[in-house]
């Protein structure tokens, strides 16, 4: 580990943070338990979280704004779906039941119920906090150089 050593490519970054709505209700935090640790730019973070740390060393602090766009994205309407009650088999559908799809190239889509009645079921594909601006706070506790694996080599 280097103290000079800055967060960006080929880092890797161990943090503690706290993700927040604006009226202070937090979401996530590490603080008090173990950090998290990650490869800068591997997408474990999103794209406004990691540009907040770029450039930070171990030791520093910083709260720093997240608007929705940065965040979890705008909130869409199209991501809005309306189905036919008789395609879901579960009797016990209720608002806020939590269900997974599959999208186009059959990959796993998460979705929240927000509506029902006899014959539609109406389905948010957002993000639960799309459209929502957070505050994140983050510590850096050390930053180390990320090098790609390298082959192993056999003599003959």
């Amino acid at each position: 580990m280097t103290d000079d050593l800055r967060v960006g490519p080929q880092t890797r970054v161990t943090l503690h943070f706290a993700v927040r709505l604006m009226d202070g209700t937090e979401l996530d935090s590490t603080f008090d338990g173990n950090p998290a640790t990650f490869a800068w730019g591997d997408g474990s973070l999103l794209p406004g979280f990691e540009k907040a740390i770029l450039g930070l060393r171990a030791g520093d602090k910083r709260s720093v704004f997240i608007d929705a766009e940065s965040g979890f994205g705008e909130y869409n309407e199209q991501n809005v779906q309306h189905f036919k009650r008789a395609t879901f088999a579960a009797d016990e559908l209720e608002p806020g039941t939590v269900m997974n799809f599959a999208d186009a190239a059959g990959a796993e889509l998460p979705g929240v119920v927000t509506a029902l009645d006899q014959d539609w079921v109406t389905v948010d594909f957002n993000h639960p906090l799309a459209g929502r601006e957070l505050t994140f706070q983050v510590e850096i506790v050390a930053v180390e150089h990320d090098a790609p694996e390298q082959a192993v080599k056999f003599s003959s």
